[in-house]
């Protein structure tokens, strides 16, 4: 082909953004001006690289403080991924269901890379370290990850979330704000001697709690498992089943115990345990065996969801089988 002469190909594309940009009233020729003039994409730009590794700031001297917040960072990021899918299949009037199989795939892909990446908390810090540099971040604790209870609020009916010991006060008809208040968090971030909210729980409140009640009463109707029940329950589809599950195990299993694990690492001492970060009662509050949180109790028999958590515990914190 002659060198002055232009693909086709491009001639096609020109006119389609000639189209595209007529629509809009634009002049495809400025844009096209503003693409001759700008510089090449790089990748340090395009991910804001110098940023991102400016956003690590330890609060001590001690060298594996860095490991803590980089890890808690990298958490947030997925955490953000997750939402970011289940975004997706609650904005659909009607779910395909291979749109939605494919997006829980995705979220468990997510919890899966957080489960197995756990060990770098579990492991790989120096316990001392550890138990010297948490005391500056009082009365900050993973505890307030907004975005994880935003994943809870998105995934299932907020009766579902409610503490164990209250459920029975409640029912469907119960309004949001009701179940809110017993929410099962709660009860995770008193003191452990006087049972009053520590300060951790009253400043995670009211930074978010108007930001949770809004996501409770708009997933209300399209929440992960209002979709199931809405539109595939019928279907008894296992495909979709199967990622409903694994999510749930990811979720309310799997990633409570590893933290229970990490917690059980540092901060298990005899005689008695050492109070978490803003004093939540980890003991209580991070095993699922208490808590007994399940996205999707209809997709569990009766004995799985008595025996909730338990195994788990046994073989990955005690080595037992």
């Amino acid at each position: 082909m002659n060198k002055s002469e232009i693909d086709p190909k491009i001639l096609e594309q020109i006119k389609k953004l000639e189209e595209k940009y007529q629509v809009m009233g634009q002049d495809l020729s400025s844009y096209l001006d503003g693409l001759l003039y700008s510089d090449y994409l790089t990748y340090w730009d395009y991910v804001h690289l110098d940023t991102l590794l400016s956003l690590q700031n330890p609060k001590t001297g001690f060298k594996d403080e860095m490991i803590f917040i980089t890890y808690h960072q990298h958490t947030e990021l997925f955490f953000k991924l997750i939402l970011w899918e289940i975004d997706q299949i609650a904005e659909k009037e009607k779910p395909e269901l291979d749109f939605v199989i494919e997006r829980m795939k995705r979220i468990n892909g997510y919890f899966q890379v957080l489960e197995n990446s756990f060990s770098v908390m579990v492991d790989g810090m120096d316990k001392e370290q550890f138990l010297k540099f948490r005391m500056s971040l009082l009365p900050a604790s993973g505890f307030q990850s907004a975005q994880y209870r935003l994943i809870e609020i998105s995934s299932t009916d907020i009766l579902n979330l409610v503490d164990v010991d209250a459920r029975d006060q409640f029912n469907s008809k119960s309004s949001i704000e009701d179940l809110m208040e017993k929410i099962y968090w709660r009860s995770g971030a008193t003191e452990l001697a006087s049972g009053k909210k520590t300060l951790t729980l009253k400043q995670f409140e009211d930074k978010y709690m108007h930001e949770f009640l809004a996501r409770a009463n708009s997933f209300k109707q399209n929440n992960l498992l209002k979709v199931y029940q809405n539109n595939f329950a019928e279907l008894n589809n296992e495909a979709l089943m199967n990622e409903y599950r694994i999510f749930d195990v990811y979720a309310n299993v799997k990633w409570r115990l590893a933290h229970y694990k990490s917690a059980v690492r540092y901060l298990q001492k005899d005689p008695e345990d050492i109070a978490a970060t803003g004093g939540t009662n980890w003991q209580k509050y991070l095993p699922p065996r208490f808590q007994k949180i399940i996205f999707f109790p209809e997709l569990w028999s009766k004995e799985e969801k008595e025996q909730w958590g338990k195994s788990w515990v046994l073989k990955e914190v005690f080595n037992q089988e």
